[in-house]
C-alpha cells in the first residue's frame, strides 16, 4: 500500500492554488521575517511556533489590506445597492488557509515556510476555530459570505464578537464534558477594531406619551463596539466584511462614589453590560428565551441598523458629510436579510425612521420593502416566541411598536376575511394564553416582502403548515431557497487531491462554476478515473486513520468502510438509529462470526447542548456501545465504533475527504436542509438517507439510484399521524433483532456496572418518541445490507461516486447567493476582477 502524500507534497502538483514564482516566495520571507521582528518583537532564537504562525498569518494580511481598501473605494465609486447578511452566528473555522487558497498565494506561502524551514501544516494547526456557532446555520453563513465575496456582491456580514465560542467538548468517561472555548487569548491576527464607529443601544427605561410624540426614558446604554474581518473573494481582487459588535460599557459612572466606597462597586458594574457580548448560546434548534438572549438579538440588530444608516447617507468613502437625507430611497440601495432572529429588525427599523420623521405608514413600508425572511425550522421548540413581560421590561417602546404593527395587520386579515375569528387568533403577532407572548417568525412575515425556506420540500411544508394562513394571504412573498456550501473550502482547501483529479479532466472553472462537474459524467466508464478518485479516497482514509490512532488509541483498519453521522446531537437527527444499526450489525457478527462481513468503521460527532439531557444520553450510548464493540475479540476489526470528540468545521476538514458513507437519516419532514450532506457528497461519500431536508434534491441531481434511500416519505409520516398513529410497542413485539438490540440497552449488557443507565432512553423510545425511530428500523437495516454488498464491489461503488461528484452542482452556495441576489435581494452577481490595488480603478 503506497504511503499517502503529505499535504505539503499535494498542494505543490496543485495548479487551481496558484503557482509559486520566485519573487513571491523572495517577498513573502522578507515579510514573514519583518513580521516575525517588528510585529511580535521575536528572533528565531525565542520564537515559538504560535510567533511564526502569527507572523504567516500577518504575511498574509498584508496581501489583503490593500485589497480590502481598494474594494471599499470601489463600493463608494460606484455606489451600488448593498446587502446586509445579519446573523447571531458566524461559524468560520480557521482563516489562515481559506485566505491563500482565495488570493492564490498557497503553493507560494508553503514553498516561502518551507525554505524558513518550517512546517506549514504545523503552523496552520496552531489557528484557534472561530467558533462563533453552533453547527449547520452558522456555518453556512460562513459560506453565504465567501459566495458573496466571490460573486461581486457589495455585502457586508454583522454578528456578535462573542468573547467565548461554542463550547469545546471533552468525552471523560463517556460523558460529554464542557468546556470554555477561551478563542481570543491569544490574539486575532485577522480582526481590526473600528472604535470611530462604535454606537449606543438603549435598554430597560420607560416611555413618556405627550402631544409632541413618544419618548423613551431612563434606558440603559451599552455601547457597540465593532471589530472589522475581510472575507475574500476567489481571486477577484474583492475583500468584503464582516463587522462583529462587542459590547462595551459607557465611561460616565459617577465618580462621587468614588469618595462614598461605592467606586469599586460601580466599576464592576460597568462589566455587566459586557456580558452581552461574553457567551454564544449553545442551543441549536431549541429556542431558550432568556433575558439575555433577547438582549444579544437586539443589541446586533441596533447596533446594525444605526451603522447602515450611516453608511446610506454618505456618499464617498471615508467622508462623514450626509449626502443622502431621502428614506424612501433606502429600499433601493439596502436589502436586509436576517436569519434565525430576522424579527428584531422590524422592532428597531421603525424607530429609526420615526426618529427622522417619517411617519408609521411610510416607515413600515419602507421596512417591508427593504427586509427579508429566511426560515431556517419547522420544529415548534425552535420558534421564538418572547414573553411579553420580558419584552415590557427589556424593549418598552418597541414592545408598543409591535402592538400597532399587529393592530394594523389583524384589521388588513379582517377586511379579506370578514368574520373569521380563528383566523384571525392564528395569524396575530400576540399569542393569547396564562403568559402572553410575541410571536417572532409571525413579526417576521408581516414585516418582509420575500419569506423563503432552505430546501424545496422544506419551504413547501412551510406553506402547507406551519405558515398555511400567510400564504394565502399573501402568496407571492414565499419562495424557496435550497442551501449550498462554497467549494473552495469544502473541496480546493480540504481535499486537493480530488480537485486535481478533477482539474486534470475538466479545467479549473468548476471552482467558480460548480455545475461544470456535470462534465465528469464523461468519465463514469474511465477505468483510469475510477482507479484514481479511489485512489485519492484510500490516501484520506489512511491519513484519517492516522489522526484517530493519534487521537483516540484505536487501531483503524484503513479498508474499512468509514461510515459517518457527524452534526448537532438531536432526536429528530436519529442518532438513535444509527445507534440500533450499530448493535444489530454487532450482534449479527457475533451470531456468524465466521461469515465474510464487510468491515466498517462507523465514527458519530456532534455536540450537545449543555442543557439538553437526552442528547447528552444519547452520546453516553454511543461511547457505552464503542466501548463494548472495540473491546470484543471475536469482532476484531471487522467492527469499530468512535465518538469524535469536539467536532468541529477543522475536523470536519479531516474527516469528510475520508468518508465513504454519510448517514443523513432524520425523520422526513424535520431536517429543513442540510449542508453537511453536501460536504460529503462533493467529497466522494455516499448518502444513505431519508427523503428529507435537500437530501431530495440530491436524489433528483445525482440519481436517487447511486444514494441509498429508506424509510418513510413526509406523506407516509403525516398519513401515520392522521390514522392510528405511531406505536413503538407494535414494531418492538414484531421485529426480533430490534427487540433483542432494546432488550442489551435496557438490560444493562452496554452499562454492566449500571443496567438501569439508559433506563430514560427505553423509556423514550418506546412511549415518547415523536421522530419515530422503529417506523424506520426495518428499512434502514436492509438499506444497509444494500451498502455492505455494494462496497464489496469496488468498481460499482466508485461509478456512484462519480455520480454523485458530477451532481454536486445545485449545491454550491454560489447558486443559492445568486438566487437570493436576483429573486430578492434585486442585485445581479458578478464575476469580473476588480482592479488590483496597484492598478488604476476604471
Amino acid at each position: 500500500m503506497s504511503k499517502p502524500l503529505s499535504d505539503h507534497d499535494r498542494k505543490k502538483q496543485i495548479s487551481v492554488r496558484g503557482l509559486a514564482g520566485p519573487e513571491n516566495v523572495a517577498e513573502l520571507k522578507v515579510a514573514f521575517n519583518r513580521h516575525l521582528h517588528f510585529t511580535l518583537v521575536k528572533d528565531r532564537n525565542v520564537a515559538t511556533k504560535r510567533d511564526y504562525y502569527f507572523a504567516l498569518a500577518n504575511t498574509v494580511r498584508d496581501h489583503l489590506v490593500g485589497r480590502w481598501i481598494r474594494t471599499q473605494q470601489y463600493y463608494y465609486e460606484k455606489d451600488p445597492k448593498r446587502v446586509y447578511y445579519i446573523s447571531l452566528e458566524f461559524y468560520m473555522g480557521r482563516t489562515l488557509q481559506n485566505t491563500m487558497v482565495n488570493l492564490a498565494l498557497e503553493n507560494a506561502c508553503d514553498e516561502a515556510i518551507y525554505q524558513l524551514g518550517l512546517d506549514m501544516e504545523e503552523l496552520e494547526d496552531m489557528e484557534e476555530d472561530a467558533g462563533l456557532g453552533n453547527g449547520g446555520l452558522g456555518r453556512l453563513a460562513a459560506c453565504f459570505l465567501d459566495s458573496m465575496a466571490s460573486l461581486g456582491l457589495a455585502a457586508y456580514g454583522y454578528g456578535i464578537r462573542y468573547e467565548f465560542g461554542i463550547f469545546n467538548q471533552k468525552i471523560v468517561n463517556g460523558w460529554q464534558v464542557e468546556e470554555a472555548d477561551d478563542w481570543l487569548r491569544y490574539g486575532n491576527p485577522w480582526e481590526k477594531a473600528r472604535p470611530e464607529y462604535m454606537r449606543p443601544v438603549k435598554f430597560y427605561g420607560r416611555t413618556e406619551h405627550s402631544p409632541s410624540g413618544v419618548k423613551w426614558v431612563d434606558a440603559q446604554v451599552v455601547l457597540a463596539l465593532p471589530y472589522d474581518t475581510p472575507i475574500p473573494g476567489y481571486r477577484n481582487n474583492i475583500v468584503n466584511t464582516m463587522r462583529l459588535w462587542s459590547a462595551k460599557a459607557p465611561c460616565d459612572f459617577n465618580l462621587k462614589d468614588f469618595n462614598v466606597g461605592g467606586y469599586i462597586q460601580a466599576v464592576l458594574d460597568r462589566n455587566l453590560c459586557e456580558n452581552i457580548s461574553r457567551v454564544l448560546y449553545p442551543n441549536d434548534n431549541f429556542f431558550e428565551g432568556k433575558e439575555l438572549r433577547l438582549k444579544q438579538e437586539y443589541f446586533v440588530v441596533a447596533a446594525t441598523l444605526q451603522d447602515i444608516i450611516r453608511r446610506f447617507k454618505v456618499s464617498k468613502f471615508g467622508s462623514r458629510e450626509i449626502a443622502r437625507t431621502d428614506f424612501n430611497e433606502l429600499p433601493n440601495k439596502v436589502r436586509f436579510t436576517f436569519w434565525r432572529f430576522v424579527n428584531m429588525c422590524k422592532l428597531t427599523l421603525l424607530p429609526l425612521y420615526l426618529c427622522v420623521c417619517v411617519c408609521v405608514c411610510q416607515a413600515w413600508n419602507i421596512c417591508t420593502r427593504t427586509c427579508a425572511y429566511t426560515n431556517h425550522t419547522v420544529l415548534p421548540e425552535a420558534l421564538e416566541r418572547w414573553p411579553i413581560d420580558l419584552f415590557h421590561h427589556l424593549l418598552p417602546r418597541h414592545l408598543e411598536i409591535i402592538f400597532e404593527i399587529n393592530r394594523r395587520f389583524l384589521e388588513f386579515v379582517a377586511s379579506k376575511y370578514p368574520g373569521d375569528s380563528d383566523r384571525l387568533a392564528r395569524m396575530s403577532l400576540i399569542e393569547e394564553g396564562p403568559c402572553k407572548k410575541v410571536n417572532m417568525a409571525h413579526l417576521c412575515i408581516v414585516g418582509s416582502h420575500a419569506v423563503n425556506g432552505v430546501a424545496r420540500i422544506h419551504s413547501e411544508i412551510l406553506i402547507a403548515t406551519l405558515f398555511k394562513d400567510f400564504y394565502e394571504l399573501e402568496p407571492h412573498k414565499f419562495q424557496n431557497k435550497t442551501n449550498g456550501i462554497t467549494p473552495r473550502r469544502w473541496l480546493v482547501m480540504c481535499n486537493p487531491g480530488l480537485a486535481e483529479v478533477i482539474a486534470e479532466r475538466i479545467g479549473e472553472d468548476f471552482v467558480r462554476d460548480l455545475d461544470q462537474l456535470k462534465k465528469l459524467l464523461k468519465f463514469i466508464n474511465d477505468d483510469a478515473f475510477i482507479r484514481d478518485i479511489a485512489k485519492i479516497k484510500q490516501e484520506n482514509k489512511l491519513k484519517f486513520a492516522v489522526h484517530l490512532e493519534e487521537h483516540y488509541k484505536v487501531k483503524i483498519n484503513p479498508q474499512s468502510m468509514f461510515d459517518f453521522q457527524v452534526k448537532r446531537i438531536h432526536e429528530y437527527k436519529r442518532q438513535l438509529l444509527n445507534c440500533l444499526h450499530m448493535i444489530t450489525y454487532y450482534n449479527r457478527i457475533k451470531k456468524e462470526p465466521n461469515k465474510h462481513w464487510t468491515p466498517r468503521t462507523i465514527m458519530v460527532g456532534g455536540k450537545a447542548a449543555p442543557g439538553y439531557h437526552t442528547a447528552k444520553m444519547i452520546i453516553r450510548l454511543i461511547t457505552a456501545i464503542g466501548e463494548v464493540v472495540n473491546n470484543d475479540p471475536v469482532i476484531g476489526d471487522r467492527l469499530k465504533v468512535l465518538f469524535l470528540e469536539n467536532y468541529r468545521v477543522t475536523l470536519a476538514e479531516k474527516a469528510i475527504p475520508s468518508a465513504d458513507l454519510s448517514e443523513q437519516i432524520s425523520t422526513a419532514g424535520t431536517e429543513a436542509s442540510g449542508t453537511g450532506n453536501m460536504k460529503f457528497m462533493l467529497n466522494g461519500a455516499l448518502t444513505i438517507g431519508t427523503m428529507d431536508g435537500a437530501n431530495v434534491e440530491m436524489a433528483e441531481e445525482a440519481g436517487e439510484e447511486n444514494l441509498f434511500i429508506f424509510g418513510m416519505r413526509v406523506e407516509d409520516v403525516d398519513a401515520m399521524d392522521a390514522g392510528k398513529g405511531y406505536h413503538a410497542t407494535e414494531y418492538y413485539n414484531r421485529i426480533p433483532e430490534l427487540k433483542q438490540a432494546m432488550d442489551q440497552i435496557a438490560g444493562g449488557f452496554f452499562s454492566p456496572k449500571q443496567p438501569d443507565l439508559f433506563k430514560e432512553l427505553v423509556d423514550l423510545l418506546m412511549h415518547h418518541d415523536r421522530f419515530k425511530v422503529f417506523a424506520d428500523y426495518e428499512s434502514y437495516i436492509k438499506c444497509q445490507e444494500k451498502v455492505n454488498e455494494l462496497y464489496k464491489k469496488p468498481k460499482e461503488w466508485t461509478k456512484k461516486v462519480i455520480h454523485n461528484i458530477a451532481g454536486c452542482g445545485k449545491f454550491s452556495s454560489d447558486r443559492t447567493i445568486s438566487q437570493y441576489a436576483r429573486e430578492i435581494w434585486g442585485v445581479e452577481p458578478s464575476l469580473e476582477k476588480i482592479p488590483a490595488p496597484d492598478e488604476q480603478l476604471k
